[in-house]
């Protein structure tokens, strides 16, 4: 196994090796190949496959092809909330013994850990771990009279922009997104969208409640305010970065992954990013927003766990591969180069990181990361996902007095069998 195959590449020559394919998300993709080719050894080589930009559609092409027993499909970049629906229909091969105790180690973050967990085995490996911090320009909070170094509401947040003439980004198309903000919201108010998941089609809804209408008073705020964005409805991850820096006005508060802090100091001067240092040191970075005033919040955990075919001939030679793809030198390379950032506590202490964030920063994402909010942890969760984005969507109609309910009732029939997405 090379286990330090960033340090020393270990790649061997031809001769008829087999080729393991390995089914990658677009996020690093170019730091993906390059950890692909010095993770490929004597014995086999690692080949790189490119997976839609959607979770869902990423998620959609894996089920296909493991669904038909594909054995080409040998290592793949799952979002976490899609590793119990594939360890629970067989399509993961568990990690045994010292290689499941090596991928769970100690080191690996909690939250990260319990992601590659299913019915007591682990059946993925830790690759990166992600979470949302609450980004902002210091200037507009200083002119709002927000002090950034005490918890914040959503509220609050909302009303700064708006009476300062800012904006707040989200993610609030219907995709996978909109549901992590909105299962952030109902947790950070103590609530949860499901409970009882281990039961199943039969776990227990329990959206509508005042966890739920409170998310909702979030976005109907949201949505009344002012300070929306063009294509609100329509937002993704990477729609809100430009009104960071928007040509005329203060600025942004934003809820964003840890990708952002790269983004934006790899574009100083270039359109779309700060125009010059002094208004890179303008931004500033904070956790999540509070739901409810003086109740912790639940920053939304998320990253990638690298699983192996359950088709795969050779089982073993892929989870060499997997360890080798989610190995410290590896998730420091992805933190360092795109703001990927890593499931092992060992990696945020490096020279490396310490180098490349500010310290602060660093703390944040460890901190939102062990103390963030999952998504519901069950083999349905793109039914439970897609039911939720149906009735919550457009943002511009929900209704905290209808909304949570509605929700409650069409995912409880989606769940019984008794209506179709």
């Amino acid at each position: 196994m090379c286990a330090s195959a960033l340090l020393t590449a270990c790649s061997g020559g031809d001769g008829g090796k087999p080729t393991l394919n390995w089914y990658i998300n677009p996020d690093g993709q170019e730091t993906l190949a390059k950890i692909a080719e010095a993770c490929s050894t004597d014995e086999y080589d690692i080949e790189i496959q490119l997976l839609p930009t959607s979770a869902t559609d990423q998620r959609t092409q894996l089920a296909r092809r493991l669904a038909a027993e594909d054995s080409s499909t040998n290592l793949m970049s799952l979002d976490p909330v899609f590793v119990p629906e594939f360890a629970n229909a067989g399509w993961l091969a568990p990690f045994e013994g010292e290689l499941a105790d090596q991928v769970v180690d100690d080191d690996v973050l909690a939250g990260a850990a319990e992601t590659v967990k299913w019915e007591d085995e682990v059946v993925a490996a830790p690759q990166w771990a992600n979470t949302q911090v609450l980004w902002f320009r210091k200037s507009l909070a200083e002119a709002a009279g927000l002090d950034m170094s005490q918890p914040v509401t959503w509220d609050q947040v909302i009303e700064a922009a708006a009476d300062q003439g800012g904006t707040v980004g989200v993610q609030a198309d219907r995709y996978e997104a909109y549901v992590v903000w909105i299962n952030a919201m109902i947790q950070g108010a103590g609530g949860s969208i499901v409970e009882k998941t281990e039961a199943g089609r039969d776990a227990e809804v329990t959206i509508d409640s005042e966890a739920g209408e409170a998310a909702a008073a979030v976005i109907e705020k949201l949505t009344d305010s002012g300070a929306t964005q063009p294509g609100y409805s329509t937002s993704n991850e990477g729609s809100s970065l430009g009104a960071m820096y928007p040509d005329e006005g203060p600025g942004e508060f934003m809820v964003n992954w840890t990708f952002a802090y790269k983004n934006y100091e790899g574009t100083v001067g270039q359109p779309g990013g700060p125009p010059d240092e002094q208004a890179l040191e303008d931004l500033g970075w904070a956790r999540y927003p509070q739901t409810v005033e003086g109740e912790e919040s639940k920053p939304p955990v998320g990253g990638i766990d690298i699983g192996v075919g359950a088709f795969t001939e050779d089982v073993e030679l892929a989870q060499e591969a997997a360890v080798c793809v989610t190995s410290p030198e590896a998730q420091t390379q992805l933190a360092v180069t795109d703001g990927l950032m890593p499931s092992r506590g060992s990696v945020y202490d490096s020279p490396e990181l310490q180098e490349a964030y500010p310290p602060d920063l660093l703390k944040l994402y460890r901190d939102s990361i062990d103390s963030g909010g999952p998504r519901p942890k069950s083999a349905y969760y793109s039914q439970i996902s897609s039911a939720v984005q149906s009735v919550w969507h457009s943002p511009t109609g929900v209704d905290p007095g209808s909304t949570p309910q509605e929700s409650a009732d069409f995912l409880r029939a989606v769940l019984d069998g008794k209506a179709l997405l």
